[in-house]
């Protein structure tokens, strides 16, 4: 089992807080500027620039300056590392269920 257990604990305290998800559910339909960030949600600069910053520091995000403009956008692959984790706790009763589930699909396929 690989350890990335830091990793997974830097995205999941990122994600724990309901704006940080929404600004990661906002990113994954395209970059934005954070000006444009902004206006979605009812907070200060400061705010938001502190939730990008936590954000950034747990590599969901990137960010990009050109000029005065400051564009964020979802890091890819950025949540891989939660896919795998969440995928190692499934549970073997689960997994063979899943084994059952596709055993008995193909058995029904061939009687058709």
């Amino acid at each position: 089992m690989p350890n990335y257990s830091a990793e997974v604990d830097a995205v999941l305290r990122a994600l724990a807080d309901p704006t940080r998800r929404a600004v990661v559910e906002r990113l994954a339909k395209s970059p934005a500027v954070v000006s444009d960030l902004l206006a979605s949600f009812s907070m200060t600069l400061p705010s938001l620039l502190q939730h990008l910053r936590i954000l950034e520091d747990a590599r969901v995000i990137t960010s990009n300056k050109q000029g005065r403009v400051r564009t964020v956008s979802l890091r890819p692959g950025a949540l891989d590392v939660l896919h795998l984790w969440l995928g190692e706790q499934r549970t073997s009763a689960e997994r063979q269920a899943d084994r059952l589930g596709i055993h008995l699909a193909r058995a029904t396929s061939k009687e058709n």
